[in-house]
């Protein structure tokens, strides 16, 4: 099992001195992977629900100064020697296909290897309109980008023709180091999400906080992979083919200890407890782990790290 954590994108430690001490610390500490979160613009007012609250009300402080991802991501890879960097999620519709699947081929090539492309359709209606994409049609427009990635980063002769971009005679290069091209996890819970893992994806990548789609005891999760690989045998694909990744907001005993089916909630309790979940998810074939942390100082969120290193990691 691969652990990461969150690299700030927005808020008190997402300047440049403090993410770069952060993704250093977590690469001599033994982690890895990095994640960063995606959003281009935050509007004044939202009013679409935010699907990982209770309230449906997006976090407070969520404003304010925030770094465009696939930048940041890039900009850690030069700090860096190791450790892999996730985009946690990318949200599809929010750049061109073309210019999005150079963006991404570029930090492959620049960081000797080491990225995985997390994708999801998005969420937040005004902000996705914001960027000339009709909401409704978000899940088309991100199946068919993937199509588009694949053939620039595989086909010598890329051509391309659908609904949302479409091109042709053209040379793209560099090609990403990884073949076929960099893993693709598929963010989110939904029966869409779902059923694009089982078509699209090398993992699926669910948050286990969404209380319309909860994944937040060993149930639901297991119930979850149950039907990811049923989805996967009937899209034509081996199952065993496509990874299963789970990301936790927190963990320990700040976490409520019932889960939304009554069962007891994931990574909740002593660490003794979340030890046992870890090996448990291990065992359903849970490949990767990435863990948020709440400290708002760059030393607080180190100390974070080094604690959950020596009590957790060093016990699964």
């Amino acid at each position: 099992m691969k652990f990461g954590f969150n690299t700030p994108t927005a808020g008190p430690l997402c300047g440049a001195a403090d993410i770069t001490r952060l993704a250093v610390a977590g690469e001599a500490l033994g982690f890895d992977y990095l994640t960063f979160s995606d959003h281009v613009v935050i509007p004044n007012d939202i009013s679409t629900r935010y699907p990982y609250s209770d309230t449906g009300e997006f976090p407070k402080g969520g404003g304010g100064a925030r770094h465009e991802q696939l930048i940041e991501v890039a900009y850690i890879a030069a700090k860096t020697n190791r450790i892999r960097l996730v985009t946690s999620v990318m949200v599809v519709p929010h750049r061109p296909a073309v210019l999005a699947a150079k963006m991404l081929s570029t930090i492959d090539v620049l960081s000797g290897g080491r990225l995985t492309v997390g994708i999801g359709a998005g969420w937040l209606k005004e902000e996705i309109e914001a960027l000339g994409v009709p909401f409704a049609e978000r899940g088309a427009v991100t199946d068919e980008y993937i199509a588009a990635f694949k053939e620039l980063w595989t086909s010598d002769n890329p051509t391309f023709h659908g609904k949302y971009t479409s091109f042709r005679n053209l040379e793209f290069a560099h090609k990403p180091i990884q073949k076929p091209y960099p893993p693709i996890w598929v963010g989110g819970e939904s029966g869409p999400a779902l059923r694009r893992t089982a078509a699209l994806g090398d993992a699926w990548y669910p948050i286990g906080t969404n209380p319309a789609h909860p994944l937040d005891s060993l149930q639901r999760l297991t119930a979850g992979i149950g039907r990811l690989r049923q989805l996967t045998a009937e899209a034509g694909r081996d199952p065993a083919s496509v990874g299963v990744t789970y990301r936790v907001q927190r963990y320990g005993a700040a976490v409520p200890a019932k889960a939304s089916d009554g069962e007891r909630r994931l990574f909740s309790g002593s660490l003794g407890d979340v030890v046992d979940d870890l090996r448990a998810l291990r065992a359903l074939g849970v490949g990767h782990i990435d863990v948020g942390f709440a400290a708002d100082t760059v030393d607080g969120a180190i100390a974070e790290l080094k604690a959950f290193t020596e009590q957790v990691r060093a016990k699964v």
